[in-house]
């Protein structure tokens, strides 16, 4: 009997470290970060304060992994140049890209996004992952960011509007996302559930 791990997913809240929204959206972020857990995903985030701290908070709280992707190069620069927190991750990657480097990392490390509320930051996170072929949540009705974001799809057009999702439950938009990932690497399921080990049996898998 083979025994099947399933995929755990890398999905990125993004939102405000500061300004609004923070205060009226932190629930709508929790209950992201939890919804994540819940599911057996792993949260990842920008290692920061406000909305993207209220989803890594709540998603250890919940049981599940919290993944920081740092802007500083070490431990001592998150504290003290940065002075982001250090709690609530179960590991953070030091990426030395500063903030807009680092944002297009966490994108490319994480299978999906949800957007909650944000400022700036959000959007370039969010153009990010739709230029580079993740599927994007946004949970509208959470203001900035999010609450934005429809309005310049209208006006902009841009290309894989099919990858952006709008749900104002932030139970309903996880499971709406991680059902597209679930579709999206239906192959790779399959070869799990079979304990193909391709990997160290030399073939070549499809």
């Amino acid at each position: 009997m083979v025994e099947h791990t399933p995929l755990q997913y890398s999905i990125c809240v993004s939102g405000a470290a500061s300004g609004d929204t923070v205060e009226s959206s932190k629930g709508l972020a929790q209950r992201l970060g939890a919804a994540i857990a819940r599911r057996g995903h792993v949260t990842t985030t920008g290692a920061t304060v406000g909305l993207p701290f209220y989803a890594a908070k709540a998603a250890k709280e919940a049981g599940g992994m919290s993944i920081g992707f740092s802007p500083a190069s070490s431990v001592r620069e998150h504290l003290r140049k940065y002075r982001l927190p250090r709690q609530y991750f179960d590991f953070i990657n030091y990426t030395g890209m500063d903030y807009v480097g680092r944002d297009t990392y966490l994108i490319q490390s994480s299978d999906a996004i949800v957007t909650v509320g944000g400022r700036f930051g959000s959007l370039h996170e969010f153009v990010t992952a739709l230029e580079s072929n993740k599927p994007c949540g946004v949970l509208i009705n959470s203001e900035g960011t999010a609450d934005i974001i429809p309005e310049l799809m209208k006006v902009l057009e841009p290309p894989r509007e099919h990858l952006v999702i709008f749900d104002e439950n932030p139970e309903n938009l996880i499971e709406r996302i991680t059902n597209i990932l679930d579709e999206k690497y239906a192959d790779i399921h399959e070869q799990l559930k079979r304990g193909e080990h391709w990997f160290l049996d030399g073939k070549r898998s499809g």
